[in-house]
């Protein structure tokens, strides 16, 4: 039987919370956290709720040297009717167990993590904030803490939960943004580590995303790694193509994350009878389509943004404006629907969203 009667230490003096049209993304935490243990001989034990502190490990512990580590990223919402929300969290959790299988960390029972992130939630409830397009981000990570210097998988894990109220992920907010295609480095490839939310996917990146940052460009458009031809993701997110009525989004080949926020998308689409499909498609098709008039929308998909429309497209000195650089009416559809679903302005006709 999985640990779920947590000990809660609450704080003796709370934190002054920031304006709620202030917010900027992942620069604000909470009074408390959740941290747990994991000992090989013992399995996960000591689920905790204590104050938000600095954690204190050993100068050996492998996550330093090797890079053990998963991680996850979800949302809580406050409703116009004053209840607190997650939005499929159970996702997160299915997912952030396979990125465990693939770093060769210990699996966390799913009832155990759910209760873990709705009581850390219910904790810090008046932390959720109130204003339009404003959450609660919710961070669960897992780090190898044994001292160790051998590689191997570490014997011993913290599983910890962090929360932040937070505003827009892009200042642009539901605006479309120029992307920079990336055709020198790679973010991931078949068979390595690109389907599971790993630090070290997201340390590789930087780099290319400082590159094309002071040219104006939000992001970078990834390519697969054997021919840089196809295309993966946009910067930390799933990305999709309308063309010709049709919406296209990258299959999952295991070098792409499964998105979260990619499989709502693709499930909303299906409910409004949207022709989608998930395949390989190259950038030559992309620019084919839009040579021809047929690149109707492009947009990334993901927690943080929910949806970001792509307004430009820029590789080898050709620039490619879609849509005018306006929102298209299938990324404000799916935005507004999504969010509505969130904020709980709307009916949940597919059960994604779970009380607090």
């Amino acid at each position: 039987m999985a640990q779920k009667d947590f000990t809660i230490t609450k704080v003796m003096t709370k934190k002054p919370k920031p304006d709620d049209q202030e917010l900027e993304f992942g620069k604000h935490f909470t009074d408390h956290m959740f941290v747990m243990d994991y000992h090989i001989d013992k399995g996960w034990y000591d689920g905790r709720i204590i104050p938000y502190q600095p954690i204190t490990l050993d100068p050996a512990s492998m996550i330093f040297h090797y890079g053990q580590t998963v991680f996850e990223g979800l949302k809580a919402y406050s409703t116009s009717k004053g209840d607190v929300q997650l939005f499929r969290p159970d996702e997160n959790i299915h997912r952030l167990n396979r990125s465990n299988e693939r770093m060769c960390i210990p699996t966390i029972d799913f009832d155990l993590a759910m209760e873990a992130i709705k009581q850390l939630v219910s904790v810090d409830k008046d932390w959720v904030p109130k204003a339009k397009g404003t959450s609660l981000y919710i961070r669960p990570y897992i780090i190898a803490t044994e001292p160790y210097l051998g590689v191997a998988p570490s014997k011993q894990y913290k599983f910890i939960i962090i929360l932040s109220p937070v505003g827009a992920y892009y200042k642009e907010g539901i605006n479309p943004v120029k992307i920079a295609v990336e055709n020198e480095y790679i973010r991931a490839v078949e068979g390595g580590t690109g389907e599971a939310k790993t630090a070290g996917n997201y340390a590789g990146s930087l780099i290319a995303q400082e590159k094309v940052a002071d040219d104006g460009y939000a992001q970078v458009l990834w390519l697969d790694g054997h021919e840089k031809r196809y295309i993966e993701e946009v910067g930390s997110m799933n990305v999709f193509f309308k063309i010709n009525g049709e919406v296209i989004t990258p299959a999952l080949n295991g070098s792409i994350l499964p998105g979260v926020t990619r499989k709502s998308v693709i499930d909303l689409l299906k409910s409004w009878d949207i022709p989608v499909t998930e395949r390989r498609i190259s950038l030559d098709e992309i620019k084919e389509a839009h040579q021809k008039g047929q690149l109707e929308e492009a947009f990334g998909s993901g927690t943080a943004a929910v949806i970001s429309p792509i307004g430009e497209l820029a590789f080898n000195q050709v620039h490619m404006v879609i849509n005018d650089m306006k929102t298209g009416d299938v990324s404000k559809r799916l935005y507004d629907t999504m969010t509505q679903i969130q904020y709980g302005d709307i009916e949940d006709p597919f059960d994604w969203t779970i009380r607090v």
